[in-house]
């Protein structure tokens, strides 16, 4: 194998599979980056898989020479990243697994294996093939991937559930104390796009791989649609040169539908980034055991109130105009959870809703994106 390619190039693509590398390999190979290279299409392709995550790149390199070999990731990166701008130069020695990087400055070598214990990422034979416009697939991941749970004892609540319609698009996501559920269009005007299987289907998502999926369409800052296999217990999403398979995650995921309340006593509107900028200096004095903020909203002066007090520590309180109805209302919200919420809400303002101090409360922004964000008020103890 023997090709020249652009650093950055190389760098970039790299940085991306390189993601997919486990950090605990339980193969030595699968510490290692797949790298083939094609002289007919003059293309070179990086693949990575942990056998659960898989994500293939491919860029236009001039290719004098087929091949394929693995490398180490964590190396590889390592020495390319740090090579200047410019040409480099790669190839391997016939017969083994070594292989060459040459730029301006010199030349390294590093030990590899060969390809033929690499697994082959998986493939969807005959499940439902869907294209998802990239703008909504981004704004339905902002809004939710915020909220999965973290703890993988959780299983099912480490996903996003996705629910793909003829005509629209379901993101929900919560770990058990918050739920945030995004609902767009599933029609790209610029592209006229129809989806080629009209069945309506649900599937959950690892957070983990839709976290690269994200950056992955964000990348490419353009509007290209996102081709989305669906089989038993797999998925992949594709988008132009690059591919990205992943598990997907069993059990039925929560009703998630009937936790949110239809009618509410209690309403504020408020500007988003006032308050966010609010509860980022107020959360500094809050207790780090239960981060708590309280609320109070007073609707005879159109105003509501922010107050910490922690024991030892100090207090602080803050106040903000806002239009209210209803009656007045204390309540307490764990500060990290109405922060998350209000960074992932995109429009200037903001709606509040709620009944009492121990029911959900629910976030919506006034205009644009339709979401939905509850979180569970705290009791407040005397």
């Amino acid at each position: 194998m023997k090709l020249v390619c652009a650093q950055n190039d190389l760098n970039t693509n790299l940085s991306l599979v390189s993601r997919a590398v486990p950090s605990r390999p339980t193969h030595p190979v699968l510490a290692n980056v797949k790298l083939e290279a094609s002289k007919e299409t003059q293309l070179v392709s990086l693949t990575a898989f942990d056998l659960s995550l898989g994500i293939k790149t491919s860029f236009a390199a001039q290719v004098e020479e087929d091949g394929a070999v693995t490398l180490p990731a964590k190396l590889l990166n390592d020495i390319v990243s740090r090579l200047p701008d410019g040409e480099i130069t790669l190839d391997d020695e016939a017969g083994e697994a070594i292989a060459t990087i040459t730029s301006k400055f010199g030349s390294y070598k590093i030990r590899g294996m060969g390809t033929e214990e690499f697994p082959e990422l998986p493939t969807v034979e005959n499940g439902g093939t869907s294209r998802l416009p990239a703008a909504a697939l981004i704004e339905g991941l902002k809004g939710s991937l915020f909220a999965t749970a973290s703890d993988e004892t959780k299983q099912v609540l480490t996903g996003v559930h996705l629910i793909v319609k003829q005509d629209s698009l379901e993101f929900a996501a919560t770990d058990g104390h918050r739920l945030a559920v995004v609902e767009t269009t599933n029609q790209d005007e610029a592209e006229g796009l129809e989806q080629t299987d009209d069945k309506e289907f649900e599937v959950t998502v690892p957070a983990r791989a839709l976290r690269e999926l994200e950056k992955m369409v964000a990348m490419r800052q353009n509007n290209e649609s996102v081709a989305f296999h669906l089989d038993q217990g797999q998925i992949i999403f594709e988008l132009a040169d690059q591919r990205l398979t992943s598990r997907t995650l069993e059990g039925q995921y929560p009703n998630y539908r009937q936790l949110i309340p239809r009618q509410f006593e209690r309403q504020v509107s408020i500007d988003r980034r006032q308050l966010l900028n609010a509860l980022e200096r107020i959360s500094v004095l809050a207790d780090q055991k239960n981060n708590l903020v309280k609320f109070t909203i007073d609707s005879v002066n159109q105003q509501m109130s922010l107050s910490v007090e922690t024991k030892d520590v100090g207090s602080g309180r803050e106040s903000m105009s806002a239009q209210v109805t209803g009656d007045d209302i204390e309540i307490a919200f764990n500060v990290k959870y109405l922060m998350d919420g209000l960074k992932a809400i995109p429009t200037s303002d903001i709606q509040i809703q709620m009944n009492a101090p121990t029911t959900p409360v629910i976030l919506t922004p006034l205009g644009g994106l339709k979401m939905t964000y509850l979180v569970m008020p705290v009791q407040i103890r005397d």
